[in-house]
């Protein structure tokens, strides 16, 4: 079926759709070469339409090896070339196939570039992705459909659920947690209690952690306030990592500000310099808000890590307090492995002989 991508500024892109139905959602750009499936199934892509910069789409297939949540959250999906005979060992079925079945909404056969250029020139905007004959009325419904900002509730776990392991207790707060980050931190012995979003200090202090994780997430951190005033009650009591989310969650905890950024960074390909080791790491990432960097200021925090491309603030450290977090996902899944040493740099600040 034929269809079409109007973003908020009114530009069109042609294409054909894969299935009949449509997506509202914000626009953004991924410029990932491989990692389809992992990008599908981030809960911090929620609420979002992804355009891959990456020509050749679904050429390995999808297995469930490469799922990081319960589903997909993504709103869309805009594709330039659709592989539908992917050749891969570990491929348990096509990418058309599983868009077909989770009900992705998704437009291939398009200029990904250009639509990437306008959102970088323009900053990110809303669109729609419809049929090629859906009347002027149905699309201006769909531009008046206004976003929920609950998407953290949307993706965070249900329930309480546990990792069983002999080392230490980390207990992981999720705003949107991807598998892999769960899987690293397993797979260094650590025994998980994972939270949900909403959960209070007096609930997870009671389990008695060794150590707090705060998870990875969508959507603006200030749509949280409930979870950024319990991490201004855990601040101090317990060791704690934050990444993506959860590090401008413990900013806005701990008195600083966030911002939107114009076109964020998503992508498995992003430089970050360390700079209390002067190395460039490449990082995975997907955000689009950030630390004011002025707004630290006056707290007791020192920038420890930056972005190479606009300088942004990519990670931080309590003066004091054993508090740390980064913006980016340092298991990657997908992207290289770079900054698995952060893991270790959390287990060597919980309490020694766990």
């Amino acid at each position: 079926m034929k269809g079409k991508l109007i973003l908020e500024d009114g530009s069109v892109f042609y294409g054909k759709l894969v299935g009949d139905s449509a997506a509202v959602g914000e626009v953004v750009f991924n410029t990932g070469m491989t990692g389809y499936q992992e990008i599908l199934t981030d809960p911090s892509y929620c609420g979002q339409i992804v355009a891959l910069t990456y020509p050749l789409i679904g050429n390995y297939g999808v297995a469930e090896l490469f799922q990081q949540s319960r589903k997909s959250f993504v709103r869309g999906f805009i594709i330039s070339e659709l592989c539908e005979e992917p050749s891969n060992y570990q491929c348990e079925n096509t990418l058309t196939q599983y868009l077909t079945e989770n009900k992705i909404p998704c437009i291939y056969g398009v200029d990904t570039r250009a639509i990437t250029r306008r959102i970088r020139s323009n900053g990110t905007m809303k669109g729609v992705i419809v049929p090629d004959d859906a009347s002027d009325e149905v699309i201006k419904k769909y531009f008046a459909v206004v976003p929920e900002v609950k998407e953290v509730q949307e993706v965070t776990t249900p329930e309480i659920y546990v990792m069983e392991n002999n080392g230490p207790h980390i207990v992981v707060m999720d705003f949107g947690i991807k598998q892999n980050i769960l899987n690293s931190l397993h797979n260094l012995g650590c025994k998980l209690t994972v939270l949900p979003a909403d959960a209070t200090s007096e609930e997870l202090l009671k389990l008695n952690p060794d150590g707090i994780f705060l998870s990875n997430g969508p959507g603006d951190p200030k749509d949280v306030p409930y979870a950024i005033e319990t991490i201004k009650e855990l601040i101090g009591k317990k060791p704690i990592f934050g990444i993506c989310l959860g590090h401008q969650l413990i900013a806005l905890a701990l008195g600083a500000d966030t911002y939107k950024m114009k076109f964020g960074h998503r992508g498995s390909n992003q430089p970050v310099k360390n700079l209390l080791t002067g190395r460039v790491h490449i990082t995975s990432q997907n955000h689009g808000y950030a630390v004011e960097e002025s707004s630290l200021e006056n707290i007791d925090v020192s920038i420890t890590h930056r972005s190479v491309n606009d300088n942004t603030v990519e990670g931080m450290r309590h003066k004091e307090l054993p508090v740390f977090s980064v913006q980016y996902h340092p298991e990657a899944s997908p992207g290289p492995d770079d900054n698995t040493y952060l893991f270790d740099e959390f287990m060597a600040l919980l309490p020694k002989g766990v």
